[in-house]
């Protein structure tokens, strides 16, 4: 076998095609190296243009880590070895596939085919957490992977330990020359706002018409929307598969907006990301003469890294998705790229600009697009913008049909859909069945493991292939499922935590970081609780129900049925998530109950996570209702620092799912003196505001009242307002403009109304309090 000659071949075919082929060499690790060295030599790829991923040092070509493999998410080489001998995961493939060109080579060094799959490595070895072993990992998805390496087109298998050619997968598809690639179309002058240069750059008749439809950014001007006057904010949405080309668009029309004075904020979900917008920006820039270079930064990558401005005083520069929903320094426009990849609340924030623009990814590693396709489009539909959409197709970096981009897709199941929504129109909590989906179901069953992925993909707002492994193959996770007429229509997962012997649960409480055990970890470690780590929990990671029958009762059915099949196993039920209003008040009707809020916001989200319980069981019981205690101890502290700029309704949703407390507040009379006076006299809230702050908490925790007296229940914006100035002690003036009081004045006498109410709900001291109120009354 030789492999010089066979690289040269595949080569001329991937590069007759347009196309991309794989070369694997599957046996020994050096052996492998040895063969990819010759395989690059024979396709006279230039070093400079081949990376290799490994965790091995002392080659000629530019070598990546394995842990860094996402340093190649939107760069192109013409030749990417990958050392899956070491370090190796699904996600490394989903970074690396897409950096290979058309006309290159993805070399892919594995250990025997046949031996593959029960050879754990270190991303098995990340799947055994505690209390499972190794031995307890599957090898479901490298079985998946070595089916696919052997029947998908475009995929040559080279045998290194024998030098045989155990498979030439190139078939038909050797066959013929490259299809055409379209021609890009330039608008007339007077037709365009973006100039010919713009448009020259564009590589497919695609990414011109993705170009044309970014013009709607230019026509939008700001305006008061409060007084309905004035022109409809714009909104564009670009969808594309990877490399088609859909962030150069974003780039030139960047480029072109700032060359006219305009300044444009691009944000994404890291700074490379955007490099792809940036690098066509500057691009634009430089060819009209409008580039001030002396502000251009650059990377190590050559590209560059802060903004650029050009000599009309417009501008492309960065934000990090939570910093740019502020829209810092009021940017003209915002181009929100691989928008997928961002959840929706963040995504929805954005449409308080009057011109924006939602670039994304529909299949790939970087977002899936369902989320962003089904659940934010709600949001954009309901929104005074006027939306231009565009789809992009053909590919740019290598020819439609090329067979990599499908075996990637096929194998990470990026293209991942639910069931159609005709076929779940009926479904109801009355017409489903409860299923446990067993890990060899799934891999068994392709038409299955495509519907429960895809929901789970519906979930999150990023989906990993890492996660479609720890679906196949992780001991501790757990899938549930409700089918009607045979369907997947919703679905949890559930991972196993808890359980842990005391050295394991010592170790966490002096720091050591415990894989697959979320919640007892932030119990142990943060919450100093030792004893947390020894009930069994299971953890809901995800739970998705599909969009045509939401809003039925399935996700609560679904709940249910997990609660009575784990009653007789597990202490506990938990979950963690970004805390949105919308979720604290699902979770809370399905008896889980906050015992925490973190005190850092989650970057990619930009929201405070909230832990809640639901107990199975005695132990389960103490567990909640000592980190309930806890928590209600120690919010009024949080809620002035860390917390302190934290949404009112989040905070109230929080609170109103948190156990109550056994008993009234306790005020002392002098206490209760000064809320009345405050409230219906001259009293002032700074005299005593911890007894503000108490009577506050108590009302938004929901604590029993005296029973010597009612009051009528406070509305949701006098709720908000105890949540920001008794809680957070915002100042006056922003809590005013923020709750929509007209004045200051308005605001404290709507604060002192409120405190009647309470002093109704839970005074104490009932003679102190009429006596006060009498001498108001006077």
């Amino acid at each position: 076998m030789d492999v010089t000659a066979l690289a040269a071949d595949l080569r001329a075919v991937a590069r007759r095609r347009n196309h991309r082929r794989m070369l694997v060499l599957a046996g020994a690790r050096e052996a492998g190296l040895d063969a990819a060295f010759d395989a690059i030599e024979g396709a006279e790829i230039p070093d400079a243009a081949t990376t290799i991923v490994t965790g091995r040092e002392g080659f000629r070509f530019d070598r990546v880590a394995p842990e860094h493999a996402a340093e190649l998410l939107g760069t192109t080489q013409s030749a990417v070895i990958c050392d899956a001998h070491e370090s190796f995961s699904p996600n490394v493939i989903g970074r690396l596939v897409g950096s290979v060109d058309g006309g290159g080579l993805f070399v892919l060094l594995t250990p025997p085919l046949d031996a593959w799959p029960d050879r754990p490595g270190s991303f098995e070895e990340s799947l055994a957490v505690p209390p499972f072993g190794l031995d307890d990992v599957g090898g479901r998805f490298r079985e998946r992977l070595v089916a696919t390496l052997r029947t998908h087109p475009g995929v040559t298998i080279v045998d290194v330990d024998d030098g045989t050619v155990a498979r030439r997968g190139d078939g038909e598809t050797a066959m013929g020359e490259a299809p055409a690639r379209s021609s890009p179309t330039v608008p007339t002058e007077g037709r365009r706002v973006f100039p010919r240069a713009a448009y020259e750059a564009c590589l497919t008749a695609d990414q011109s018409r993705a170009l044309r439809a970014l013009e709607a950014l230019a026509g939008a001007e700001r305006s008061d929307r409060s007084d309905g006057d004035g022109p409809a904010p714009r909104a564009v949405v670009v969808e594309a598969d990877r490399g088609r080309g859909k962030s150069s668009a974003a780039g030139l029309a960047a480029g072109s907006l700032a060359a006219a004075g305009r300044d444009v904020l691009v944000t994404a979900p890291e700074r490379r990301n955007a490099a792809d917008v940036f690098a066509r920006a500057e691009t634009v820039l430089a060819d009209l003469g409008a580039l001030e270079e002396s502000v251009a930064e650059s990377g190590r990558d050559g590209h560059n890294e802060g903004p650029l401005s050009a000599t009309g005083g417009g501008r492309v520069r960065f934000a990090t998705p939570t910093a740019a929903v502020d829209r810092p320094g009021d940017p003209d426009c915002v181009i929100v790229d691989e928008a997928a990849a961002l959840p929706v609340r963040l995504l929805s924030s954005f449409l308080d600009a009057d011109a924006v623009a939602f670039v994304t990814t529909v299949h790939g590693y970087e977002g899936a697009g369902r989320g962003f396709s089904v659940r934010f489009r709600d949001d954009l539909t309901a929104s005074p913008h006027a939306v231009t959409d565009v789809s992009m197709h053909e590919p740019i970096r290598y020819a439609a049909g090329d067979p990599l981009e499908t075996w990637a897709f096929r194998t990470l199941l990026l293209d991942a859909t639910p069931p159609v929504a005709t076929l779940l129109e009926g479904a109801s909590p009355s017409t489903v069945e409860y299923r446990a989906l067993d890990p060899s179901d799934l891999a068994a069953d392709e038409h299955l493991l495509r519907s429960v992925f895809g929901l789970l993909v519906l979930a999150h707002y990023r989906t990993e292939p890492n996660d479609l492994a720890r679906l196949l193959d992780a001991p501790n996770l757990r899938v549930r499922a409700l089918e009607h007429d045979g369907h997947v229509v919703s679905v949890a997962l559930l991972a196993r935590e808890g359980g842990l012997d005391a050295p394991t649960r010592a170790a966490m409480y002096d720091g050591a970081r415990v894989r697959g055990n979320m919640l007892p970890d932030v119990f142990t470690s943060q919450l100093r609780d030792e004893a947390a780590g020894r009930p069994v929990g299971y953890r809901i990671v995800r739970i998705a129900t599909h969009h045509a029958a939401r809003s039925r009762g399935l996700g609560s059915t679904l709940l249910d049925e997990i609660r009575a099949e784990f009653a007789e196993t597990a202490d506990y039920l938990g979950v963690a998530y970004g805390a949105t209003p919308e979720l604290l008040s699902f979770w809370d009707a399905n008896g889980f109950d906050t015992v925490h809020l973190s005190t850092t916001r989650n970057e990619s989200s930009g929201e405070y996570s909230a832990l809640m319980l639901a107990p199975l069981s005695p132990a389960g019981q103490r567990l909640r209702d000592r980190h309930a205690r806890w928590f209600r101890d120690r919010i009024p502290a949080v809620l002035t620092d860390q917390l302190s700029d934290a949404d009112a309704d989040v905070i109230r949703g929080a609170l109103a799912a948190c156990p109550p407390p056994a008993e009234p507040p306790t005020l002392s009379e002098r206490e209760w003196r000064v809320v009345v006076g405050a409230s219906t006299g001259p009293g002032q809230y700074t005299t005593a505001p911890d007894a503000f702050r108490r009577l506050a908490l108590a009302a938004l925790l929901g604590a029993p009242a005296t029973g010597e007296g009612s009051s009528r229940p406070l509305t949701a914006r006098e709720e908000r307002l105890l949540v920001q100035k008794p809680l957070q002690t915002r100042p006056w003036t922003a809590v005013a403009d923020d709750l929509g009081y007209v004045s200051t004045r308005e605001c404290m006498r709507a604060f002192g109304a409120s405190y009647e109410a309470l002093v109704d709900r839970y005074g104490s001291h009932r003679d102190v309090v009429a006596a006060e109120r009498a001498r108001f009354k006077e």
